[in-house]
Parts: C-alpha cells; sequence; structure tokens
C-alpha cells in the first residue's frame, strides 16, 4: 500500500470565524491543507465542489442553513468526499442523521477536539479491500 505523500486537502464549513481559524491552524500544524472554508450552505456546496478536497469538516449549523443541505448535496456531486462532522448540537438525533446520511465521524466540538486530526486522516485514508 502507498503511503500518502500529499497533504491532505481539507474544506472547513463553519459559521464561527474564529472556530475555522483555530481548525485551520490545528490541521496546518499536522500537515493537512485548507484549501477552503465558508460560513453559509451554499457558498460551503460552491467552494467544496470547486476546491475538490479530500475531507470536510462540517458544523450542523451554518449562518442561513444547516451542515445537512452541504452533506446532502455534495454527497449526491461527489461521493468520495468524506465528511467530519464537528459541532456543538450533538444531541442522538443530529448523530443518528448525519451518519445515515455519510458523513464519516461526528464529532462535539465541546469534548472531541483532540480527535479531529485524526479523525480526518482517517476519513480519506483508503478502505481496505
Amino acid at each position: 500500500m502507498q503511503s500518502r505523500t500529499v497533504p491532505v486537502k481539507v474544506f472547513l464549513a463553519d459559521d464561527s470565524a474564529p472556530i475555522r481559524q483555530r481548525v485551520g491552524e490545528m490541521l496546518a500544524a499536522r500537515a493537512m491543507a485548507v484549501v477552503g472554508q465558508a460560513q453559509t450552505p451554499q457558498a460551503c456546496i460552491r467552494g467544496i465542489l470547486n476546491s475538490q478536497p479530500d475531507v470536510v469538516v462540517l458544523d450542523v449549523q451554518l449562518e442561513g442553513g444547516s451542515g445537512l443541505q452541504v452533506l446532502k448535496a455534495v454527497r449526491l456531486a461527489d461521493p468520495r468526499i468524506a465528511f467530519i462532522v464537528f459541532s456543538n448540537n450533538c444531541g442522538p438525533a443530529y448523530r443518528k442523521r448525519y451518519l445515515a446520511e455519510g458523513a464519516a465521524r461526528f464529532l462535539d466540538k465541546s469534548s472531541e477536539f483532540d480527535q479531529l486530526a485524526q479523525a480526518v486522516r482517517a476519513a480519506c485514508a483508503p478502505v481496505p479491500y
């Protein structure tokens, strides 16, 4: 199996600029490249499809809509892009819905921040046959 030599490309879909900055800095420190970011569902969908990231870090609540809109639209257009949901809205109903729609992981911002980089890397790892 080949090892990955190019950085993991990540798109940040979150309505909070400070969170996007913090996550971006943390991922960059682990040799991952943030290829885009946005705060509204429409801007996220457009940005994701244009930048073709390996993984999207997605919040449940976006400005003027929800992460579910983004997840559904992008998965329909390009099912190869992986999603890690990273949110403070972590109730069982949210978790179940996003995972059912194809998210690879669902992490709680307040208690699982330290697991995000590992989850992003794992989400774009080749699936063994």
